[in-house]
């Protein structure tokens, strides 16, 4: 197999996919709009048939020695005394720091990667695909992948506007560093007013942490791309809270260049395929980070993608068909976040009382490994595609 695959987006499933694509003999580029690799982020879930794709590709002795050593979870009241934990160790999964992950991938993959660059147009034929970029020649490909999040540029030259596909969830969501001090170590601490969280997250194996996010809301008109509108959002948003730390921590991750700010959305498609073009990651299905798999179905998707690539020769219509087929039931389960944002961002004072409860009875805990242990029962066998290529 000689095909050559454009892959849109530097991201988790887009390097998954190069790495996968590159070892079963196809010859994968990777177009990445950000100047270089992207290797900030929050802390991403390895679990499940994801930590399967990952011991395939040998890189799960790095993954762990990266690993965030987060013990847990725990909510403070307006004096920053803790009035709820809940002890995460043990859930059955590795957390790593997206960044860390992301340049793993990288190291496991020698795909050519074109940085600072953007796909503007895409004509399909019956022998391949013609790509224009915003500043590099065009170029031919055989296929095209968009692995380019939430608001592809793929997706949208592809299958149409991005309104048709994403779907609001009533909050939004942003991240960005923040001053180790102020985080109790190797905790989640969030402070909670109804419809809004602040949150610090401290890494035990990074001095950098994290400030978190979140308020409830209906869906803002404003650019994706704006990141002085964003940063305006974030700060109206909390300048009203009374948790000591909300100040700093807004301070620090308004500073930060790489801010991240968005709707809590996901994507839902019909099909995630048309012609010789088709989506990976959140471009094809975003779970929203309040699903905490965003990750897993990225490093699963991408894996069945190349998989089903190799195992039909390079026939892209069975593979799509077999790819769509095989990951569909992953993600519609995933998609199903149920009441984790409206645990983690309560109402009310009065669903704060009830979530701070639940928590300290375990109630939660118990609850999602029960739910664990029933996915995996009825997870389809994750196929080893090696041995078929």
């Amino acid at each position: 197999m000689n095909e050559r695959i454009l892959i849109s987006g530097a991201s988790i499933a887009g390097l998954t996919l190069a790495h996968w694509l590159a070892r079963y003999g196809f010859r994968p580029t990777i177009v990445e709009r950000a100047p270089e690799l992207r290797t900030g982020g929050n802390g991403v879930d390895i679990r499940d048939d994801a930590a399967t794709v990952i011991e395939r590709m040998g890189l799960m002795p790095q993954v762990q020695e990266l690993a965030a050593d987060v013990h847990g979870m725990k909510f403070v009241d307006a004096a920053d005394r803790a009035v709820a934990r809940i002890d995460t160790r043990g859930a059955g999964s590795v957390e790593i720091m997206r960044g860390d992950l992301v340049a793993l991938l990288r190291e496991a993959t020698d795909a050519e990667i074109v940085f600072g660059d953007s796909i503007s147009a895409i004509e399909q034929d019956d022998d391949g695909v013609a790509v224009t970029f915003e500043h590099a020649p065009a170029r031919r490909f055989d296929l095209v992948i968009g692995a380019d999040g939430m608001h592809s540029n793929v997706r949208r030259l592809a299958f149409g506007p991005e309104e048709r596909f994403i779907r609001h969830k009533d909050h939004y969501f942003a991240f960005g560093n923040a001053d180790a001090a102020l985080g109790e170590d190797r905790w989640v601490t969030m402070f909670n007013t109804p419809g809004k969280m602040t949150g610090i997250y401290r890494s035990g194996n990074h001095d950098q942490a994290k400030a978190y996010f979140i308020f409830r809301s209906g869906p803002l008109d404003y650019d994706h791309r704006d990141t002085a509108e964003q940063r305006r959002l974030i700060g109206e948003a909390f300048a009203d809270q009374t948790w000591a730390p909300t100040q700093a921590l807004l301070d620090s991750a308004l500073a930060d260049p790489d801010l991240y700010f968005d709707a809590l959305g996901q994507v839902h498609m019909d099909s995630w395929s048309k012609g010789r073009v088709a989506l990976a990651g959140d471009a094809a299905w975003c779970a929203s980070p309040a699903s905490g798999a965003g990750a897993e179905l990225a490093i699963v998707g991408a894996y069945r993608l190349a998989g089903e690539l190799a195992a039909a020769n390079g026939d892209h219509q069975v593979a799509f068909t077999r790819y769509d087929a095989a990951q569909r039931p992953l993600v519609d389960k995933k998609q199903q976040i149920g009441p984790n944002v409206g645990l983690m961002v309560p109402k009310t004072n009065g669903g704060r009382c009830v979530r701070d409860t639940l928590v300290r009875l375990s109630v939660m805990k118990i609850a999602g490994a029960v739910e664990r242990r029933l996915q995996t029962r009825t997870a389809r066998p994750l196929p080893d595609y090696r041995r078929a290529a």
